[in-house]
């Protein structure tokens, strides 16, 4: 016996369990069919399942279960990241709370807990996506960290650098002194902070009265000044040239030097120049030969070279130097400023420029093929108005930092002798070989492998090729495994417009420069969830609720359409969590309709109603009108609009017409010819709704027939499309408009809908009704429909210019009924006073448009009709 709700509790883990058991999920190569080919954006080893995941997995699980039943192989390829900061953060975490300092271990010890951690705690997200029913085939789950990964990476770093595309240098980069390492310029999310701005006078040397102002909002590095730069065309700064200033505090002489890059008109027209902590102060300092100090060390302390301060974290030091400049008389004064400052999209701590020597890709070659073949839309992105910012991003590149001074990650394979000169090689013995290739006769050195590691990106830029074969990097001419001849190019990636550039791009790339083709034909932006007030779900605004909190409470189907009710492509999301109540509701509605058809007793014997083989013959229709509406919406990746197509259908259609329709009267059995077909109506429906509810649909697919082992929906065929017969889909939304106007009618009149009525019809050109009149009667309890060419005697109503008019003597009470359409007629001779207005206005007729004033004049015409109806109504009680 079916329960009166649906207990997705019950269901869930029956289902996925029954589906891992059969290898449903699960996709080899197939010559006869098609592939299909997702692979999952890897989440951090470090993860754990929050609100923007369930959107983006909803989504891709939906495409990936709609290709199963379209009868491609789909394949849904899963997989972790090793989060090389992250991870690191978690483990020094780990280890302080064992009272273990990561200082006090060599690599290999760290590692050891790396990976302990991550054995532990690494596969949780994984697990969590099982909840919401991701179909990813888990027996090709990857990790960036596998050893034949690792290997892929290390053999793409000696290919590119073998290319001459990765090179080492002293660059100034952006370090997290958090992470204690480099990020790259992608890494960095800009915001803008409230701050203070310092007027600092330097004293000129020499001259004990005189003296020049520098504006800044860093006291902190006043003490790694290495001149003053002003613009040498202004006046007020010529008698300067040539001479000295004086750092305040430390009393350290600096030059002043001349350079048209300072604005004459921005500030005091005078610019502190620290070539070691300022992107353009460096250039500048290059192109001006100045000494290069660096005071901060790798955590953002001030080190011996600030020669004050020492050891003090630079937040501090910067009120501490500024309350020193106060006391002494070098601070002029102070302003509120708003600072545009980078922060590290890791850690969120505040990215410091620093001078450091790094490994780099060269990429303005290399990403051509990236962008040209985005912009001609050979890879499509969804929504398209990222292409801009993607071509934006692409045509302005800069060369990439992939070192980061870390030690869980790929390790960069590079060997270093005893006074720095490198070879690169993917092992020592490799390393060895190619020394002596590169100084012959040399003694055999000791070699001494980089510590730095990769950045995470250099490693699931590879991901779609990766995943399938990591051989083809090897570059000895292989030219792939069966898996990934098969299914790369992958179709469709699914991911957030945040990652665009960190990844995507790059996968784009890599796909271009080690296959020759695009890694996938299709990118979907999400859009970012945000709660009610807008605001990004975060755990530090503790407006996010836990995802399978939301799974226990309502279920995985509610949840999966809760997200997408409102969820457009590259839109984001606004949460509210009516929208999961919507989502439950939605599941038994499905739920209590099923439990209807199911409690029909079947009659053999009796024939088919007339009214019934007209609902069938509308459902029929506009269940294929909503399919193939359906499935443009697919086409087009308008996902939110799919699912309401889907919802509207069953909501609708389905359960408030179709089924009132055909229902039999209370304790009568049903024909059994009305009662197939309304089954295969339910099979169908549930096919179509499958990627959006995969568990209620595989649970009342079995229970609404006898299946053999393995009959299950989730590799069912998908719906056909089929005949659309716009004639009865006409007909009868015009028996549906003229069955709520009587439900109105009864409502208004206080008219019980026991009492059968009598309907008479004004015939004229807009009836088309015809083969509907039977519903009419049964869903509106009609007992007689008559047609005349003259007003009927009675109160009425209007519909598509059709008049009907129902008799009620004896059934209501005619003072009320005069008030009531009183007030009605008083609200219509209001609204016909405002569209004379609006009409008799010649601007509104002559400069809207043709249409607009067309639309107001068929209200005018529709209103005065209903006018004439009330009155002649009031005339006749």
């Amino acid at each position: 016996m079916l329960s009166t709700k649906y207990n997705p509790a019950e269901v869930e883990n029956k289902w996925y369990s029954y589906w891992m058991e059969h290898g449903f999920f699960h996709s080899e190569p197939h010559a006869d069919k098609e592939p299909y080919c997702i692979v999952i954006p890897p989440p951090n080893v470090t993860g754990v399942l929050h609100m923007g995941h369930m959107l983006n997995n909803t989504i891709q699980d939906i495409l990936v279960r709609r290709a199963r039943m379209q009868g491609k192989e789909a394949c849904w390829v899963p997989g972790t990241d090793h989060a090389s900061i992250a991870t690191e953060a978690k483990v020094v975490a780990m280890l302080r709370e064992r009272g273990i300092k990561k200082s006090d271990l060599t690599r290999e010890e760290f590692l050891k807990y790396a990976w302990e951690w991550k054995e532990k705690y690494g596969g949780i997200i994984l697990e969590q996506l099982k909840k919401l029913g991701a179909s990813c085939d888990w027996d090709r789950t990857k990790f960036t960290m596998d050893p034949d990964y690792y290997d892929a990476v290390i053999d793409v770093f000696i290919d590119l650098y073998n290319k001459g595309n990765i090179y080492r240098g002293l660059r100034m980069v952006n370090w997290d002194p958090a992470g204690k390492t480099a990020l790259s310029d992608d890494e960095v999310i800009h915001r803008d902070v409230p701050s203070k701005l310092y007027y600092i006078n330097y004293p000129i040397e020499g001259s004990p009265n005189e003296f020049v102002t520098i504006a800044t909002v860093r006291p902190e590095t006043i003490m790694a000044d290495a001149a003053i730069c002003v613009n040498p065309n202004d006046e007020r700064y010529k008698h300067l040239k040539g001479k000295k200033a004086i750092i305040p505090l430390i009393d350290r002489a600096i030059p002043i030097i001349e350079d048209e890059y300072v604005a004459m008109d921005f500030g005091t027209g005078c610019l502190k120049v620290t070539p070691a902590h300022d992107m353009n102060d460096n250039a500048l300092g290059l192109k001006h030969n100045l000494e290069v100090i660096d005071i901060l060390n790798e955590d953002g302390t001030l080190n011996d070279k600030a020669r004050i301060f020492i050891g003090e974290d630079r937040f501090i030091a910067r009120k501490k130097i500024g309350k020193a400049l106060d006391e002494k008389g070098y601070l002029q004064k102070m302003e509120d400023y708003t600072s545009h400052v980078g922060f590290s999209e890791r850690t969120d701590a505040v990215i410091e420029p620093r001078l450091s020597l790094q490994w780099f890709l060269k990429m303005q070659d290399i990403t051509k093929p990236a962008l040209q073949h985005v912009m001609n839309d050979d890879i499509q992105l969804i929504p398209p108005k990222f292409k801009n910012t993607y071509n934006h991003w692409m045509s302005n590149v800069r060369d990439w930092c992939i070192s980061r001074q870390l030690w869980w990650g790929h390790r960069i394979p590079a060997w270093y002798d005893q006074e720095g000169f490198y070879v690169v090689a993917k092992t020592e013995a490799e390393a060895l070989k190619v020394y002596a290739e590169k100084k012959p006769g040399a003694k055999t050195p000791v070699l001494t492998q980089e510590s730095d590691v990769l950045d995470t990106w250099f490693s699931s830029w590879l991901w779609p090729i990766a995943v399938f074969d990591t051989s083809v990097f090897k570059g000895d001419g292989n030219k792939g495994n069966t898996d990934l001849n098969y299914y790369y190019p992958t179709n469709d990636l699914v991911t957030a417009p945040e990652i665009l550039f960190f990844w995507v791009a790059r996968m784009i790339i890599a796909g271009y420069e080690y296959r020759g083709d695009m890694p996938f034909k299709n990118v979907y932006l999400t859009g970012i969830v945000r709660d009610k007030q807008g605001r990004k779900m975060s755990k530090s605004l503790g407006n996010s609720p836990d995802p399978l909190d939301l799974i226990a409470t309502s279920g995985a189907d509610a949840v999966r359409t809760g997200m997408l009710f409102s969820s457009p492509a590259g839109n984001d999301l606004l949460y509210d969590e009516k929208l999961i109540e919507q989502g439950r509701n939605f599941a038994n509605k499905i739920w209590n309709a099923f439990r209807l058809v199911k409690g029909w007793t079947i009659d053999a014997g009796i024939a088919q109603p007339e009214e019934n083989k007209v609902a069938i013959q509308w459902f029929e229709s506009k269940f294929n009108t909503s399919l193939a509406e359906l499935n443009d919406h697919f086409g087009k990746f308008r996902m939110s609009d799919a699912l309401m197509t889907a919802y509207k259908l069953v909501w609708t259609d389905f359960c408030a017409w179709y089924l009132e329709m055909v229902k039999p009267e209370f304790e009568k059995p049903i024909d059994a010819a009305t009662y197939a077909s309304t089954v295969d109506f339910f099979e169908r429906q549930l096919r179509a709704l499958h990627p959006f509810m995969p568990f209620i649909t595989e649970e009342l697919w079995h229970e609404l027939k006898d299946r053999s082992e393995g009959d299950c929906i989730i590799v069912a065929p998908w719906p056909a499309e089929g005949k659309q017969t716009a004639s009865i889909l006409e007909e009868g939304a015009f028996a549906f408009e003229v069955i709520t106007e009587i439900r109105n009618f009864r409502n208004g009149k206080g008219i019980s809908p026991k009492d059968a009525l009598k309907l008479i019809v004004k015939q004229g050109d807009g009836i088309a009704i015809q083969s509907f009149w039977p519903i009419v009667k049964k869903l509106s309890n009609v007992s007689e429909v008559s047609f005349t060419q003259e007003k009927a005697n009675a109160s009425g109503f209007i519909a598509r210019s059709t008049e009907f008019f129902i008799p009620v003597e004896g059934k209501i009470d005619v003072e009320k009924e005069r008030e009531a359409l009183q007030k009605k007629l008083d609200y219509e001779l209001g609204l016909l006073a405002k569209l004379d207005q609006k009409l008799s206005n010649e601007n509104f007729v002559n400069s809207a448009k043709p249409q607009v004033v067309e639309l107001e004049r068929k209200k005018k015409s529709d209103t005065e009709a209903r006018i004439k109806s009330l009155r002649e109504s009031l005339e006749r009680l």
